[in-house]
């Protein structure tokens, strides 16, 4: 199904340097030099009581103590300390288990000025086996023998986290936790209810044993939605949700978080959004089973070949783009590629790119039983890289070639869609 399923990854940012030429210019022609104090390595000492400074922070934040939280802050960033007051404040009711700073790169500037790359590293309660990680920017400058953060960014690619947003409230469910910035209590419990129905019905569909705990957040705009990724909100437009996370295969799955575009959710049926969560939720389930061999259409396919494994639609129901297709004489020649399956682009594409792969995936468990499809899926997810995945799977698991299952899935596509 369009609009669902996308597993988000980190948007690129370009960087512009402020010119400095005028400047530069008058120097030269007066006869002076004025170089700038070149990055330089940090003393040992410094880098101890830089992360000294940022341990303390961690800690107040779990403690949920402002003062102590603010006394990382320089006194003069005035602006600075009144937003992480309120960053703070919003944390209030997040169920957060660890919250740890990594420092990964510090560049001295002169005595008393350094910048700091850093890796944030949460948990929340009960839901994060692994920690979320995003990559903050730390300005610093040294005050009266003690060192201060001067400024606090976003580092390249990563996206603002939702207590910067707004403040945030918290529902429970059984099964989910559903955090909501700009969004009514009613609107958040009947999502917290959806995604509970939505944990059972995967644990139906995936054999694995997985946490079958999802934690859901909901931002108040497309926009604010694009921003928690990283991203431009054209990206996202008409996206009823995404699935963040870092493909697994590595023995732990990553934390991963269900986004929601509320608005686009809101033009759904019920059954729409059921679809939508159980898809979503398929993809936390099988994310350590994922990996970069995976083609998109066998995460995609497999996600909605669960979602919909349940509903009694028909295939014509489910896949109503590549029936018209199908029905203009227009058979796909072969399996979706991933780039068909890039939401920028044409949308009639996009749609018949999903129902092809759900079809895919709907033949496997027809022809061959759902055992296989996971047996199948297992085994691509598992080889060493996207070359020759597919086609040792389906040696392997299947007993058949990329030629022949490509020729069985037309065939179906006919009998099913025709």
């Amino acid at each position: 199904m369009a609009g669902q399923g996308r597993t988000a990854g980190r948007g690129h940012h370009r960087r512009r340097r402020a010119a400095g030429a005028a400047l530069a210019g008058l120097l030269l022609a007066s006869g002076c030099t004025a170089p700038a104090p070149a990055d330089h390595a940090v003393p040992g000492a410094t880098v101890r009581a830089l992360r000294a400074v940022l341990d303390r922070r961690a800690a107040a934040v779990l403690d949920h103590d402002p003062d102590g939280y603010l006394a990382a802050v320089s006194p003069r960033a005035t602006g600075l300390r009144a937003s992480q007051r309120r960053e703070l404040a919003r944390l209030a009711d997040v169920p957060l288990s660890s919250w740890a700073y990594r420092v990964t790169d510090i560049r001295g500037h002169g005595a008393d000025r350094a910048t700091a790359d850093v890796e944030l590293r949460y948990r929340i309660t009960g839901y994060d086996s692994a920690p979320v990680s995003t990559d903050r920017v730390l300005e610093l400058e040294r005050a009266g023998g003690r060192w201060y953060i001067a400024a606090d960014r976003a580092g390249k690619g990563a996206g603002r986290q939702l207590w910067q947003q707004g403040d945030v409230q918290v529902v429970r469910g059984r099964h989910s936790l559903v955090l909501g910035v700009g969004r009514t209590g009613p609107e958040l419990r009947r999502i917290a209810a959806a995604e509970d129905r939505a944990v059972p019905e995967v644990s139906a569909a995936w054999p694995e044993r997985w946490a079958a705990r999802v934690v859901v957040l909901v931002p108040a705009t497309v926009e604010d939605m694009a921003s928690l990724l990283g991203s431009p909100g054209a990206d996202y437009r008409g996206m009823a949700a995404v699935t963040t996370a870092e493909t697994g295969g590595r023995g732990r799955a990553p934390a991963d978080r269900v986004i929601i575009n509320a608005q686009a959710y809101a033009t759904l049926s019920p059954l729409g959004q059921r679809v939508v969560l159980t898809h979503e939720t398929t993809h936390v389930a099988t994310r350590s089973r994922t990996s970069a061999a995976t083609p998109t259409w066998l995460s995609e396919g497999f996600a909605d070949w669960a979602a919909y494994r349940a509903e009694h639609r028909t295939a014509g129901q489910a896949a109503p783009e590549l029936a018209d297709a199908v029905r203009r004489g227009e058979l796909p020649a072969a399996l979706p590629a991933d780039e068909e399956f890039g939401f920028a682009g044409d949308q009639g594409r996009l749609a018949r790119a999903y129902e092809g792969g759900w079809l895919a995936c709907a033949l496997i468990a027809d022809h061959w039983g759902e055992e296989k499809l996971f047996a199948f899926y297992r085994a691509v997810g598992g080889h060493s890289g996207r070359d020759g995945a597919v086609e040792q799977a389906l040696g392997e698991v299947l007993g058949t070639t990329p030629q022949e299952f490509t020729a069985r899935w037309r065939a179906y596509l006919r009998s099913r869609l025709g």
